[in-house]
Order: structure tokens, then sequence, then C-alpha cells
């Protein structure tokens, strides 16, 4: 069952508690990064930064191309602590010599 299905059944919480962590690590990254999209439009904004935080530093997690233009993520905005992630994630300024 995907995870947009179980969010008509579940509260977010309750699913973030059930998300398997380590086994097919891929797969985990792309659920937590899918529940933090959904809680990031329902409203959940703690969770939903919760999961980022998760996801970001993650192999395979969200990345800064997917956070900076999406408006997936505009209800977090403006949050210092999506802004932090944000932060964290961009391009690091490459200095030639």
């Amino acid at each position: 069952m995907s995870l947009l299905l179980l969010t008509e059944f579940l509260e977010p919480r309750i699913i973030a508690q059930r998300i398997p962590v380590g086994i097919e690590a891929k797969k985990t990254v792309e659920l937590i990064t899918q529940l933090a999209s959904i809680c990031a439009w329902t409203g959940e904004k703690d969770l939903a930064l919760e999961q980022l935080a998760v996801s970001a530093p993650a192999p395979f997690g969200v990345h800064y191309g997917d956070l900076k233009p999406d408006p997936v993520w505009d209800p977090l905005r403006g949050d210092l602590r999506f802004e932090k992630i944000v932060t964290l994630l961009a391009p690091k300024e490459i200095v030639s010599k």
C-alpha cells in the first residue's frame, strides 16, 4: 500500500512510527521524504520538519534542488528550521586558486 493511501487511514505521526528504518534504505528515505511533503501540506509543520531533518543528511535523501524551487515546501518557507535545512544542503562555494 502506498504512503499516500495510508494517510487516508492513519494520522501522520502513526505513519512516521511505522516506517522501517534501515531496511531498504533508499525506499525508507523516499517514504520519509514523501511523509514530510504530506505533513507540510496538511499543516503538520513540526512533523514535516522532523522528517526532513532525517531525510536531508541521509544518502538518497531530499536535496537542495528538491527543497529550494518546489512549491510542495511552500508551507514551511520562513520557518527557521526549514531554512536551516535548505542552507545545510545548499551547494558549497568552490574557491579556485
